[in-house]
């Protein structure tokens, strides 16, 4: 994705993983050979195999350059993490790439002054933490970990009843419990507001559904508006049927609730979207279509 910049601010993608296959079923286990034959036509072969019936899903996080502060939002999978059964895809990593994309940036970890997550999920906390000298420590030494307290509160009370049992494929234990031990997180309310500066704002706003404390996160300045939207839209064909649910969404009925207000607010308007699975160009925004809504990467982006 190019950078994006959006009154005195900016954002970038740090790239853990490009451009990654799954089947279909994976990710949608309801969805049907039918509903990809009638998507394949606006859904471009590089996000969609028809044949194969596989969606192809990036994994990044955003990077948002305020005059005050270096955020990152969402944090990946993170390296030499056990994910097995459940993600074997993500099993024991060990790249170079997220850092690598960071360091593109011209920053390094000690130069994030905020981490932010949509959700608490294995697969946007990861890189919470790094592995050295056998403990689990804060990747982002300076910064401040803001979370929903919604989010942390839900699943801490389901990790006091099981301690001993890794809770999220054990990623609480190794990429949020760390964090919380170092004192570096901040809980707050899922409606927050991060960084102010004249025109510009960046703030958080629930969208629950896919999780218990699930938000977006806003960034607005005089001329432009972007929205960090997590899992509430993991592939472009979600547009499309927006009905189908993956197994780790919470309540589906929430989430629909919460996809079509998202969809609604934002088609045929500049918002940018930005979710956390789009492999490049990343960013792209919604158009109606013949009384349907779709997916427009930009082609500036």
């Amino acid at each position: 994705m190019k950078t994006q910049k959006i009154g005195e601010m900016t954002i970038d993608t740090v790239v853990e993983m490009s451009h990654k296959w799954f089947d279909a079923t994976w990710l949608y286990p309801s969805i049907t050979d039918e509903m990809i034959q009638r998507n394949k036509d606006w859904i471009s072969e590089m996000l969609l195999d028809p044949v194969n019936h596989k969606v192809a899903l990036s994994f990044h996080s955003f990077l948002i350059r305020t005059p005050n502060m270096n955020i990152i939002v969402d944090t990946c999978n993170g390296n030499h993490k056990p994910r097995l059964p459940k993600h074997p895809w993500f099993n024991m990593l060990a790249s170079n790439e997220y850092l690598t994309s960071l360091a593109n940036h011209d920053l390094n970890p000690e130069d994030i002054d905020v981490v932010m997550c949509t959700h608490l999920h294995t697969d946007h906390v990861g890189w919470n933490t790094r592995l050295v000298d056998g403990k689990w420590v804060p990747t982002f030494p300076n910064a401040r970990y803001v979370w929903a307290k919604q989010e942390f509160d839900f699943l801490y009370e389901q990790y006091k009843a099981n301690p001993d049992v890794p809770l999220a494929s054990g990623s609480f234990n190794d990429s949020v419990l760390p964090v919380m031990e170092a004192g570096q997180v901040e809980l707050v309310d899922m409606n927050h507001t991060v960084d102010t500066h004249l025109d510009d704002k960046v703030w958080m706003e629930a969208a629950t559904g896919h999780t218990k404390g699930h938000i977006v996160i806003h960034v607005k300045g005089k001329d432009g508006h972007a929205v960090m939207t997590g899992d509430i839209f993991h592939h472009p064909i979600i547009f499309a049927e927006p009905n189908l649910s993956s197994l780790a969404d919470f309540d589906p009925a929430q989430l629909l609730k919460t996809r079509v207000g998202i969809m609604e607010k934002c088609c045929d308007t500049d918002t940018l979207l930005m979710t956390g699975h789009f492999p490049v160009p990343t960013a792209g925004r919604l158009v109606s279509d013949k009384g349907n809504i779709r997916f427009r990467y930009c082609e500036e982006c």
